[in-house]
């Protein structure tokens, strides 16, 4: 067992807390070293540090192996509410997986309650973020004033409730998703997609396929408003334009069929 421990360096002290964090891990019996990263502050501070940390796990770990994250199903719950509030979609609310190579979460059914006693049964100190506590986030609103509210509201097993929600919309994405990977392979032709042929399939398969389908030709981010838009080429087509698209991209449909092309191009005829 390799253990890695990133040190993100945002506050005081943070080298001698993950020297700390390491120690813990030797003791064990796992290797283990500290990764120091550089977070950026594209995207608020959460994410920055988030997209920071995942990028040195996943350069460090050992070939082939799995990283184990310590998400709880207090996490879970969190993440659920925070893609409702932000009308992200089903994939948004179905939370984190299980194991998502080269990521796992063996805790993930788990409340935290019981991780944090887990740790005092077996005398390791783990460390309290400040950030953990900073209502300045939004996560942090949601864990200390929502859900209290929720399960006071709603007489107890909101996070429960919550975990399996997002279980059962992960069952029937991977469907849908199974799905739309097959309707692919019919209306697919090279770079293009037959339009005609997609406008018979139910919307929620055809806007699976056409999401994966544009995030391959290189859209860096699709959001919901994108997607219908692009969708509108097929199921109501009226010979309108296609719309502009996330890195200077624009839609077009010509002779029945999709087609990404970079902004500035010459429109092709019908």
């Amino acid at each position: 067992m390799h253990g890695l421990v990133v040190d993100h360096g945002l506050q005081v002290g943070s080298a001698d807390v993950a020297d700390r964090a390491a120690e813990q891990l030797r003791g064990l019996g796992c290797s283990a070293r500290v990764i120091e990263v550089e977070v950026g502050r594209g995207g608020g501070l959460e994410a920055a540090a988030r997209r920071a940390r995942y990028a040195a796990l996943r350069a460090e770990r050992p070939p082939g192996s799995l990283v184990l994250l310590g998400h709880t199903l207090d996490d879970q719950a969190e993440t659920v509410l925070l893609g409702l509030g932000r009308g992200s979609g089903a994939r948004s609310i179905a939370g984190m997986r299980p194991v998502d190579p080269p990521w796992a979460r063996p805790f993930l059914s788990v409340r935290r309650a019981t991780t944090e006693a887990a740790c005092a049964a077996l005398g390791l100190e783990p460390w309290l973020d400040p950030h953990n506590s900073d209502a300045r986030f939004t996560r942090v609103r949601l864990r200390t004033e929502v859900l209290p509210l929720l399960e006071d509201a709603l007489q107890g097993g909101v996070r429960e409730a919550l975990a399996r929600t997002a279980r059962q919309l992960r069952e029937d994405a991977d469907a849908l998703d199974s799905l739309a990977a097959e309707v692919r392979g019919r209306v697919e032709a090279g770079e293009v997609l037959d339009a005609v042929a997609l406008q018979e399939v139910p919307g929620a398969l055809r806007r699976r396929v056409l999401r994966v389908w544009l995030l391959e030709r290189g859209i860096p981010e699709i959001t919901d408003e994108h997607l219908r838009a692009a969708d509108a080429l097929v199921s109501d087509w009226r010979g309108q334009g296609g719309p502009a698209l996330p890195g200077d991209f624009v839609l077009r449909r010509a002779h029945g069929t999709l087609l990404v092309e970079a902004a500035g191009c010459k429109p092709p005829n019908g």
